[in-house]
């Protein structure tokens, strides 16, 4: 045997068929394109979303909704989740620092202290931004708010 010598064996290997080859080939002429037509041009491409020539459902479906490019994210932290943190660390005073460290926030996100639940607890809180209703309750306690840049 010698490397000169080596073929697959029989049948294994197909021949692809050979498009727009001539007449003889079986697949000449229009090579399977069809008559006339977009999709018979070389060069052809299909556009996204493209149903035939009926309204595309991007089009259909109405628009809706707004986004404000003005928007400020803030990472929205409620007293009731504060209230656990306190029972579970035994926190007198609460920042930014506290809540990173516990998985509350991220460094970079602006936290928003709000009002659902209640706050047993005396706590002094430092956040970037409060809602009324956070303030009063803090402040109804004893217990202090601080407002720190946003920077």
């Amino acid at each position: 045997m010698k490397l000169h010598t080596l073929k697959p064996a029989k049948g294994s290997i197909k021949l692809k068929k050979r498009i727009a080859r001539g007449q003889g080939s079986g697949k000449g002429g229009t090579s399977t394109r069809g008559h006339k037509g977009a999709q018979s041009r070389s060069g052809y491409s299909k556009k996204f979303g493209f149903e035939g020539g009926q309204m595309p459902l991007q089009r259909r479906v109405p628009k809706f909704g707004f986004r404000s490019p003005n928007r400020i994210n803030t990472k929205p932290i409620n007293l009731d989740v504060l209230q656990k943190l306190v029972d579970k660390e035994k926190l007198k005073e609460i920042n930014p620092k506290v809540l990173i460290n516990n998985g509350l926030a991220n460094n970079n996100s602006l936290i928003k202290i709000l009002g659902r639940g209640k706050l047993k607890s005396k706590i002094n809180i430092s956040s970037h931004l409060f809602s009324k209703f956070a303030i009063n309750a803090i402040e109804r306690l004893g217990g202090k708010v601080k407002i720190i840049s946003n920077d």
